[in-house]
């Protein structure tokens, strides 16, 4: 597990795609489990360790996530994460380029939890939430093409079934019309940054996660972007 920033109240890891942030039918072991014994033996805590989740990433998704140390602090940024106080910036590899470099997409999802799909519509149909984003075009190679996306709203595999929407499914994204699956099961999405006022101290918290260690993809489209 890497930490990217820890204090008295909040503490943010960088997730591994494949690990899920709380526990789910599978049985595996959960980032916050893994969170509650690093912060257990650091600290030599007796009994139960307070590790309250904030915020989720789908298990297939690399990236930033923030856990509150402290009840105060998890109140505090549930409400924040509501009131759209928390600013993230996703990263996504799509093999297909979108039509237009930059852009604001607003869709109304649906959710059949059997499946657990996600579909975007045009307009409003039964049941659905309005779910907003923006994106923009960061940089392209001969195969692949590096997007930026910040969210507007939180809705289940919000980004997958948007830019899916717009032609332009994640690499190794099965699930939302991608060709081929990633090596690793993961699908080329990562939560790269985020800033926020923190929930007690009140300064501002600005971190970018690496990419996936070992992945020469993410490796050169980081590079590519670099250069651009």
């Amino acid at each position: 597990m890497q930490v990217l920033y820890e204090d008295n109240h909040i503490i943010i890891v960088n997730k591994i795609p494949g690990e899920i942030v709380q526990g789910d039918k599978t049985g595996d072991k959960p980032l916050v489990e893994i969170v509650r014994e690093y912060l257990k033996e650091k600290y030599s805590k007796p009994g139960n360790v307070f590790c309250g989740v904030v915020h989720r990433l789908d298990r297939p998704v690399g990236g930033l996530v923030v856990f509150a140390k402290t009840s105060k602090a998890l109140t505090r940024l549930n409400e924040m994460f509501r009131e759209g106080r928390v600013h993230k910036t996703y990263w996504a590899i799509s093999r297909n380029r979108p039509a237009q470099p930059q852009g604001r997409l607003t869709h109304y999802i649906t959710t059949v939890e059997k499946n657990n799909k996600s579909t975007a519509h045009k307009s409003p149909v039964s049941n659905s939430k309005e779910a907003r984003l923006s994106y923009r075009l960061i940089c392209e190679s001969d195969r692949y093409n590096l997007i930026e996306v910040k969210l507007e709203t939180g809705r289940k595999h919000q980004i997958r079934v948007q830019l899916s929407a717009i032609g332009c499914p994640i690499r190794g994204d099965l699930k939302y019309g991608d060709k081929r699956s990633n090596p690793d099961g993961s699908i080329s999405l990562m939560a790269r940054s985020i800033e926020f006022e923190h929930p007690v101290s009140h300064e501002i918290i600005k971190l970018t996660a690496p990419v996936p260690e070992g992945d020469a993809l993410w490796a050169a489209m980081e590079k590519l972007s670099q250069e651009d």
